[in-house]
């Protein structure tokens, strides 16, 4: 049985040691480089209004997948290309769909985004103005002459 049980630990250790050999911290293979201060800044602002599209909620500022760090090259590049910060959203959300912008631009596609919150929030309101205001009307409170109060 202590055979058995010496294997077994012996299989186990082979297969952890196998898959951590393969196991990858993810790091910017090339730090990016900027010309001037004014660039850095216009750079981080912009990568703080794009998305990551592999990751569901953060910025591409944030994120550490490996397209993120191609994504803000490529952002780089754009920008020293002459692109405005219109232009490089625009190509990006051509090239990886609306997703990409943390605000959505407002067109006929996305206005239940924009607006279905103020319309959910109007039709609550009414329906609970509604609520109230049929609770008391037409109602009298009935006189209790045993109410000493």
């Amino acid at each position: 049985m202590t055979v058995w049980v010496f294997a077994l630990t012996i299989v186990l250790i082979f297969a952890l040691t196998k898959s951590v050999a393969y196991a990858q911290t993810p790091t910017d293979p090339v730090p990016l480089q900027f010309q001037n201060s004014a660039e850095e800044r216009r750079f981080h602002a912009l990568a703080a209004e794009l998305r990551c599209v592999m990751c569901q909620n953060q910025s591409l500022a944030d994120s550490n997948a490996m397209i993120a760090h191609d994504l803000r090259a490529e952002v780089l590049e754009l920008m020293r290309e002459g692109k405005t910060d219109a232009q490089i959203k625009t190509f990006l959300a051509q090239r990886y769909g609306e997703f990409v912008l943390y605000k959505p631009r407002v067109e006929s596609k996305t206005w239940l985004l924009w607006f279905g919150p103020a319309a959910l929030l109007l039709i609550g309101g009414f329906v609970v103005y509604r609520a109230v205001r049929g609770r008391g009307a037409g109602q009298a409170v009935p006189a209790d002459d045993k109410q000493e109060w």
